[in-house]
């Protein structure tokens, strides 16, 4: 099984999967669209996993590297009929190349909060063994606020009413970070966009906790990202078998 990655910033990688997949003899390839890396022949692969970015959907202009990508999905997803993950702006991506709308939000959020499981999330594969809510790591300021067609809601909250999604039968989004570690908040801090965001959306006080409280969580987490993981993997194995 072999996995390809596009990335849009360096620190934002796979984090925790890189361990699960390791533990599963997953071969992953990593694109870093950001820095001009060329987009390999989707079919050699059995997932796209698509992670998150500074940037965001309709920067076409700033970042035309997104163009491809989102015929790149739009290809992966709807021709090759292969299993997706986006998070954050894998997320978006995954709407806006499918011919959904992608907006700034009206509260960004950042840190930790919670996401309610629809009746169709908590039938889902993806969510299979989720308590309901779902504890989260959030870090955005956008969403999806049109579907695209043949999408099902499986969770939202009062921020952000598509928190995650399935478009077709195994595309899947999470508005959210699942991947976390405990580089990720002392490293995206680092970013100046993300440090923006962090202040604006916090306060500085809160901001400067955001770490330690963050890192309290990190088992629980952890524990999610492999459930999570597991049932992708699941999906994934589930697909290529009917391939």
């Amino acid at each position: 099984m072999r996995f390809l990655v596009f990335q849009h910033v360096a620190i934002e990688h796979p984090g925790i999967f890189r361990e699960f997949w390791r533990e599963a003899g997953i071969e992953w390839d990593a694109v870093e669209l950001d820095e001009g890396e060329p987009i390999p022949e989707l079919s050699n692969y059995q997932a796209l996993v698509v992670m998150g970015g500074p940037m965001d959907v309709w920067q076409e202009a700033e970042y035309p590297w997104l163009v491809p990508e989102k015929a790149a999905i739009r290809r992966f997803v709807t021709e090759l009929q292969r299993p997706y993950l986006g998070i954050c702006l894998g997320h978006q991506l995954l709407a806006a190349a499918l011919g959904g709308t992608v907006g700034l939000g009206r509260t960004p959020e950042v840190g930790l909060g919670t996401v309610t499981l629809s009746a169709d999330g908590l039938a889902d594969p993806l969510f299979a063994g989720f308590a309901n809510p779902v504890e989260t790591f959030q870090w955005h300021s956008c969403e999806v606020q049109h579907l695209p067609p043949d999408t099902v809601v499986l969770a939202g909250n009062e921020a952000c009413a598509v928190q995650a999604m399935r478009v077709g039968r195994h595309a899947y989004g999470v508005q959210y970070h699942v991947e976390i570690t405990a580089e990720t908040v002392p490293q995206w801090r680092e970013l100046p966009a993300y440090a923006a965001s962090l202040d604006a959306a916090l306060g500085p006080q809160r901001a400067a906790k955001l770490t330690d409280d963050t890192a309290a969580r990190l088992p629980a987490f952890a524990q999610a990202a492999r459930r999570l993981n597991d049932n992708f993997l699941k999906l994934v194995a589930a697909a290529k078998t009917l391939a």
